[in-house]
């Protein structure tokens, strides 16, 4: 060996001076934590050995191993949920990058912020199909940004691009390609970067004036709250205009838990299964108040609502005003600001108006209770999974983070589940099938060990829980405390109940031949019950809320009462 190189643990020699020389690797995870990023989720790839290198050395972030790229990418996305900030998932090229595709166009279709880092073949071999190639190309119309990571120089500053894109306007995913050698090059650059300091742009007063305005004249307002308002600030600013000006909250596809939903303004919930009637009744606003939200396919209806009801939008991005309604004021600001700017601002409504919205809150609120009411009812082949929601709800009292993965059963939590001032919800709004279970790892990660926090819950359907269920050895070895409730109907019921309509009688492709739940549980070291009857729902989710770690309860439920709004026959 020459003397101007050292060896370490067997690896090609390295010159002298390049172990202190800062690589595009090191400057790539010092500003990951200049950034704020304190977690990642990836599946090792041998085209991002470098990285993982420095990572072992960076306990900072925690680097959590899924057993499946989409899994991890569908982590990232609640954890970016959960914290404001982008969702990072790191997966090695090709194969994993088309795996973790799922998580990309989700999180554009959701307006959920996440940078995925994809570990790409060598420079040498860029353009020439290589072995697992895959370009920048291949995110065209899906991420907000796609970049390839050429020169180390420039680490520092594509790194904080792709976040800062991925976080602003519109949130929405960000593609970073890295050739495997340019992570082990030496970085002539600037090094790491910092993330800026922002300020929320101003709100003008002018607005301000012309929403309290029009609010004043309106006897039959109705804030429409949205995804934007998750933050800190969002919820006390909600409540705090609703009650400063007597406005009844209807809050937008998937964000049930902006408010407390027994709270006397919670109005109801605009998404897929919303009842025609409870639809009908909030098209007799006289004004909407969409704050945060960007008045999307599912919370409008089909771009249905609000129709050509006057609409006061806010909304960060201005590319996202005036797309649909007839707007008579569109403000590109901060949701949460402007709510607590209105709320300060006394109301000037006249008596006799007070008095005719106070029975619109009233009746909004009444419709919605009876809507949200439990039944029982009973079908021949299994659990109406209303009884499970309904016994979720009575042991937590709504206090609880539940993430759901996609299918009819969510009409059922949609429905029936109350959730409280601590309750919390991590749903998809492109509704992609296994993102229940790697959401609920993503949030158990986020709660202290015994922190007394909300219970962590999964739900997921049969045909769902089986794409993700390998995450399971995840809250095994990490002792997570979440429990896992699968709605087992042996059927594919939402496209089931799709054929019915299109295709009476004659279903096919839609029945599932499953495993035993509870022994699949077993296998990966987490506890399981199997229940059958309605008898036992109760009890078992008992048992798995004792649990100090992960586990797993699986409902024989009924495919007749296939959704909490309509039999399959």
């Amino acid at each position: 060996m020459e003397a101007n190189s050292v060896a370490v643990n067997n690896r090609p020699a390295i010159p002298d001076g390049a172990l202190a020389a800062p690589t595009a690797a090191r400057t790539f995870v010092a500003t990951l934590r200049q950034h704020g990023v304190d977690r990642l989720f990836c599946l090792p790839g041998e085209s991002f050995l470098a990285l993982l290198d420095v990572l072992r050395d960076t306990p900072e972030i925690d680097v959590v191993t899924c057993r499946h790229e989409g899994a991890a990418g569908f982590a990232a996305l609640a954890d970016a949920k959960l914290t404001g900030r982008a969702g990072l998932c790191v997966v090695s090229r090709g194969p994993g990058a088309a795996n973790a595709m799922i998580a990309v166009h989700a999180a554009a279709e959701d307006a959920t912020p996440l940078v995925l880092v994809v570990g790409q073949v060598p420079t040498a071999s860029l353009g020439r199909a290589a072995f697992q190639e895959i370009g920048p190309s291949a995110f065209d119309g899906v991420a907000k940004g796609v970049w390839q990571l050429l020169d180390p120089a420039r680490t520092g500053e594509l790194v904080a691009r792709a976040i800062r894109v991925a976080e602003s306007g519109t949130p929405g995913p960000a593609v970073l390609l890295v050739p495997e050698d340019v992570l082990g090059q030496v970085d002539t650059g600037p090094g790491p970067v910092d993330r800026p300091r922002e300020a929320a742009p101003a709100i003008a007063v002018r607005d301000l004036d012309l929403a309290a305005d029009l609010l004043a004249e309106a006897d039959r307002p109705l804030l429409v709250a949205g995804a934007r308002l998750r933050g800190p600030a969002g919820r006390p600013a909600l409540r705090a205009a609703a009650r400063r000006h007597e406005l009844p909250i209807v809050v937008s596809n998937k964000q049930q838990d902006l408010i407390d939903n027994r709270d006397r303004y919670y109005a109801g919930h605009l998404y897929n299964n919303t009842p025609a009637g409870q639809r009908e009744t909030f098209g007799r606003a006289d004004l909407v108040l969409a704050v945060g939200t960007r008045l999307d396919a599912v919370t409008t209806g089909g771009y249905r609502f609000p129709g050509d009801r006057p609409l006061v939008h806010v909304y960060p991005d201005p590319g996202r005003l005036a797309l649909t309604g007839r707007p008579a004021l569109s403000v590109a600001a901060d949701p949460a600001g402007f709510l607590a700017a209105l709320a300060e601002r006394p109301p000037g409504v006249p008596p006799e108006r007070l008095s005719r919205r106070r029975a619109w809150i009233g009746e909004l609120a009444e419709i919605e209770a009876a809507n949200a009411r439990w039944r029982p009812q009973h079908a021949a082949d299994g659990v109406a999974f209303g009884a499970v929601v309904a016994a979720l709800g009575e042991l937590t009292g709504g206090d609880l983070l539940v993430a759901v993965d996609a299918g009819t059963f969510t009409s059922w939590v949609f429905r029936h589940l109350r959730f409280g001032g601590a309750g919390r919800l991590l749903g998809a709004g492109a509704s992609p099938m296994g993102f229940g279970v790697p959401a609920a790892i993503a949030a158990a990660l986020r709660r202290a060990p015994d922190d007394g926090g909300p219970p962590v819950v999964a739900v997921a359907g049969d045909g769902g829980f089986l794409m993700t269920s390998a995450e399971l050895s995840v809250a095994a070895a990490r002792r997570l405390p979440l429990v896992v409730i699968v709605a087992d109907n042996g059927s594919l019921g939402t496209i089931r109940m799709c054929q019915e309509r299109a295709y009476p009688g004659r279903p096919f492709a839609t029945d599932l031949s499953n495993p035993d739940f509870a022994r699949l549980a077993e296998a990966y070291g987490v506890p399981g019950w199997n229940v059958t009857t309605e008898a036992e729902v109760r009890p078992a989710l008992a048992a798995a809320f004792a649990e100090r770690g992960p586990a797993v309860v699986a409902v024989r439920t009924s495919l007749e009462l296939v959704t909490a709004y309509r039999r399959l026959r």
